[in-house]
């Protein structure tokens, strides 16, 4: 069920310096600013050849992110992302072997345009862990 890692997310409290860091001072490929209502952030991907990681911000008052922000200030790895092959199979596997499915387990569309889910940290070793449909 599981397939590829496709990206390690991190929030950060100040978007454009996070990627001016990973894209100056690395040298990496960063992808142009992409605001996602829909789940409350603003991304930019770091191409790093064989995955990516996501540098999130919050978008709005309700932002899920901003109350990680308040209890790491500086910001953190927020989840880990991987790829599936049919995200409503591997939903429904993951609920019939007990795992919790954030929200209403209805698939979102996600940055990459595919659909996610994100699943309960306490099921995977305190993770939170997206699933993006391949």
């Amino acid at each position: 069920m599981l397939g590829r890692l496709n990206h390690v997310a991190i929030v950060v409290p100040d978007l454009a310096g996070a990627a001016a860091i990973y894209r100056d001072t690395l040298g990496a490929t960063v992808s142009d600013r992409q605001a996602l209502p829909e789940h409350g952030v603003t991304v930019v991907f770091v191409d790093t050849g064989n995955s990516k990681v996501e540098l999130l911000e919050p978008l709005g008052e309700g932002s899920p992110v901003a109350s990680f922000l308040e209890k790491n200030p500086s910001g953190g790895m927020h989840h880990l992302c991987y790829e599936v092959d049919d995200i409503i199979a591997a939903r429904d596997h993951l609920k019939a072997s007990g795992a919790r499915v954030l929200g209403d387990g209805t698939p979102k569309i996600g940055a990459h345009g595919k659909p996610v889910l994100f699943l309960h940290p306490k099921d995977f070793a305190g993770t939170l862990v997206e699933l993006e449909q391949a």
